[in-house]
């Protein structure tokens, strides 16, 4: 009975959370008159003009989300790997300190980093710029060492240390011994930046170059409107949807490995 009870609660919440997903995708399929009479109802007559609109508004920035999102992600991901090692398992001056302003950086908003990050790039002469954009993201992603420091806690001083009896040094040690068994880890830390990264909007709005913007600033300027006037609801929920879709799909394939990954980085440190 307990289990149960336990199973139906799930489904009602899943019911809950998937609720907003089914009404978008039941009414990217309408035209804007029908969805402007009620959103609750199947559409009559199901139409893809919203989705190829959509894509022909959104598809330049799709791309350019690929190409901000995948770079970022792989730099991102082994350089917090190996700033996690080194808080880990070297002792140097300052090491606490590091620590703690990492965890600071780790809880503060987006928004704080605006006003400097655009008063130094305005004194350092730089442009916006994707490259420029791919620089602040993997900048803004280092606390995420924290994550691997504390998955590393686990790793015995003797193994390492026998490593280094036959001759390893540290970038040897980190990619021989260390990254191959840090995969679990690796994939929590590929899917969280993955999906900050792609679904980030005011770096991408601020720092972005104006004909190159990440898919999320270019879904937030969609003038979803018709000649009449009226809102273009499919429009903007089918846009919506194919934003949504790559992190969508990560999850769906990678869903388990994430789980596992979180488990298995569960270390105290």
């Amino acid at each position: 009975m307990k289990r149960l009870t336990l199973y139906l609660l799930a489904m009602v919440a899943a019911l809950v959370i998937a609720l907003p997903l089914l009404l978008m995708l039941m009414n990217s399929f309408k035209g804007v008159a029908e969805a402007q009479q009620g959103f609750l109802t199947l559409p009559r007559e199901p139409s893809f003009v919203a989705w190829r609109l959509a894509w022909e508004k959104l598809h330049g920035s799709f791309g350019i989300s690929l190409m901000l999102a995948v770079p970022a992600v792989l730099l991102s991901a082994l350089l917090a790997a190996v700033n996690g090692f080194v808080l880990c398992k070297y002792r140097f001056r300052g090491e606490r300190w590091v620590g703690l302003l990492l965890v600071l950086a780790f809880f503060l908003p987006i928004k704080v980093y605006l006003l400097p990050l655009a008063i130094t790039m305005a004194r350092l002469g730089l442009d916006r710029s994707l490259g420029l954009l791919i620089a602040i993201h993997v900048i803004y992603s280092l606390p995420l060492a924290l994550f691997f420091r504390n998955h590393f806690l686990a790793f015995p001083d003797e193994l390492l240390q026998a490593a280094r009896l036959d001759g390893a040094g540290f970038w040897r040690l980190l990619w021989r011994v260390v990254l191959p068994l840090s995969r679990p880890i690796f994939v929590v830390v590929l899917i969280l930046q993955f999906t900050t990264i792609w679904n980030e909007y005011l770096f991408g709005l601020v720092f972005g170059p104006e004909d190159a913007r990440p898919i999320t600033a270019a879904l937030a300027q969609l003038s979803a409107q018709t000649e009449t006037g009226a809102r273009a609801y499919p429009l903007e929920m089918a846009a919506a949807l194919l934003a949504a879709a790559p992190t969508l799909v990560v999850y769906l394939l990678a869903g388990r490995h994430f789980t596992r990954g979180l488990v298995a980085g569960a270390v105290k440190g």
